[in-house]
């Protein structure tokens, strides 16, 4: 049996997609299908119910799924002690975090949340958002801080995964700008003057919530691919040098956008943009695997805060009793 083939049945489990698992592991689809034959080949049994839509696992394959995960992170934390990289300390904090959330809100996020809880020891760990998940599927890491859409939501099970939202984050289009914050491209542009496109790759999950602005909008926009590329940092750079139009978090581009270097090139008429829900999770403690006391100190910590924030909402949004004037029959 192959690591590979694990990998590959935990990401079917959780995406519950053969198309969708096949490109998160960049493979094409009948190779990924061989895969999990393989596997199901080796173990002797059916791990998935092929006669129901969308794609469901036996009960076979929901107990191997718990297994799957627990040998994957024995194998991982095994290789990682033979190569000198013993785990974290119990006083470390690991998170798993997406490219471009590691460099934007990473940083700001934590000092706020050191100013309050006091100092960590953290260590990160910068993937793509599929691997991320992986991570804490796989018991690499603490906690995973990652974007969520409801129509591209990460599929981890609530009852095995606590969940805290931690704020909002916009994707929206920016260019190269003059010293007057105007931009070198205006949207939509025109069939025959296409804007140059910056764009990502479409594995890329920043990429997928570009596919829904592009997909949702009333107005067709007129664009022509001239890069391509995983990474926001990347694109920015790219806009900074005035080669074309990029879809960029907010958080990424706030100095830029302050000192006028960027613009946003759709007027802030807010039809291209598109907010995803920046989100914590940690796997759930139990008896057999209780976490590290530091992790549970500050989930229970966020946790409050989380409550502080919903409950100053809530009175907010009460309607006030009309106080009374005296004048009233």
């Amino acid at each position: 049996m192959e690591t590979k083939w694990l990998e590959d049945f935990i990401s079917l489990a959780e995406t519950r997609s053969f198309s969708r698992s096949a490109e998160l592991r960049h493979v094409t689809q009948p190779a990924f299908s061989r895969r999990i034959q393989s596997l199901e080949a080796w173990l002797g049994s059916d791990l998935i119910d092929r006669t129901s839509y969308p794609t469901r696992l036996t009960a076979a394959g929901e107990v191997f799924y718990e297994q799957a995960v627990e040998m994957l992170g024995q194998i991982n934390n095994t290789r990682a002690l033979l190569r000198g990289k013993r785990p974290a300390a119990q006083t470390t904090v690991d998170f798993a975090v997406p490219h471009t959330l590691s460099l934007t809100y990473f940083p700001k996020w934590l000092s706020s949340l050191e100013s309050g809880f006091g100092a960590l020891n953290t260590r990160l760990i910068a993937l793509n958002v599929h691997d991320a998940v992986m991570t804490i599927v796989e018991g690499g890491c603490d906690l995973l801080l990652c974007y969520h859409h409801p129509r591209q939501p990460v599929q981890l099970d609530s009852s095995r995964y606590d969940m805290l939202s931690m704020g909002k984050e916009s994707v929206r289009p920016y260019s190269r700008c003059d010293r007057t914050g105007k931009p070198d491209y205006v949207f939509p542009g025109s069939s025959k003057a296409p804007l140059p496109f910056l764009s990502y790759t479409p594995n890329a999950y920043l990429g997928r919530m570009v596919e829904l602005i592009l997909t949702d909008a009333k107005k067709p926009l007129h664009l022509e691919k001239h890069y391509e590329t995983d990474m926001s940092e990347s694109l920015k750079m790219m806009a900074l040098e005035g080669h074309g139009v990029a879809f960029l978090p907010e958080s990424s581009v706030t100095r830029e956008v302050r000192n006028k270097q960027l613009a946003r090139t759709d007027g802030a008429q807010g039809e291209w943009e598109v907010e995803m829900e920046i989100r914590l999770y940690r796997e759930r403690p139990t008896p057999q695997r209780s976490g590290k006391v530091v992790v549970a100190r500050l989930w229970d910590y966020l946790q409050e805060l989380e409550e502080g924030r919903k409950a100053a909402v809530a009175r907010t949004k009460t309607p006030r009793k009309p106080r009374k004037t005296g004048l009233e029959e």
